[in-house]
């Protein structure tokens, strides 16, 4: 953020559910209704058109505010994005969220701390890249019972997010977009990265070496430095808002 926030002013969303913020009343944990969330930020940030970064299933949901809102997007950065070319989860979330399973995962995963960090370790391309308290403040939020609710609720609609998402490439607005990720990411599968760019006119491809699912975390300087050059190279290709 302090290197990003150089060129420009950073808004930081903590996503309902998601890091130590309450779940939505509705429970609604689909890409669209997220996208209906964030819209509901801007207007009360006052942003009228911005750029927008979403990483993971943030990349995902920011594919679809841009879909629904091409208007208020003026560029994107997608880091290691959901995307239908990566099947990882579809088989997994159905059986997470069934109505058997889910009471169990939910009283259950609190408990197990040890799979936490082998789930958080496996994220990292290189282990010891990790920083002291990084597993511990991407396991906080597992020990709140609202926030693996939440993670239930992403999952319930996983499969029809990712159907909804290759129905709406087509419908991206072409604004200049990057897409970052590291070659070996375990949580999406970096070879769909070539599938996804197909629907960008203006994209751009970063594939960071030796990285996994977290590249801020496990290389903040190469992220930033790529994330920073291509805010100024499209500097000058996009309208004033």
């Amino acid at each position: 953020m302090p290197a990003l926030a150089s060129q420009a002013e950073v808004y930081a969303v903590d996503l309902p559910g998601s890091g130590l913020s309450e779940p939505s009343a509705d429970g609604d944990g689909s890409l669209r209704a997220g996208a209906h969330g964030l819209f509901r930020f801007m207007d009360a940030a006052g942003l009228s058109r911005c750029d927008i970064m979403g990483t993971s299933y943030g990349g995902g949901l920011a594919m679809m505010l841009a879909a629904l809102a091409p208007q208020r997007v003026r560029r994107l950065v997608l880091v290691a994005p959901v995307n239908p070319w990566s099947a990882h989860g579809r088989i997994l979330a159905p059986f997470l969220c069934s109505p058997v399973i889910a009471p169990l995962v939910l009283w259950l995963l609190p408990r197990l701390d040890m799979l936490h960090e082998f789930y958080f370790r496996r994220l990292f391309g290189d282990t010891q890249r990790i920083r002291p308290g990084t597993l511990e403040g991407y396991m906080k939020p597992l020990l709140r019972l609202g926030g693996l609710a939440n993670t239930i609720s992403v999952l319930r609609s996983w499969n029809r997010d990712l159907e909804q998402l290759r129905s709406i490439l087509p419908h991206l607005p072409q604004v200049p977009t990057l897409l970052l990720w590291g070659s070996r990411d375990a949580a999406v599968n970096p070879a769909s990265a070539r599938e996804l760019k197909k629907y960008f006119r203006d994209c751009r491809l970063v594939m960071m070496e030796g990285i996994g699912h977290l590249p801020y975390e496990e290389a903040p300087e190469e992220f930033s430095l790529a994330v920073a050059e291509f805010l100024h190279q499209t500097a000058g290709t996009i309208g004033k808002s």
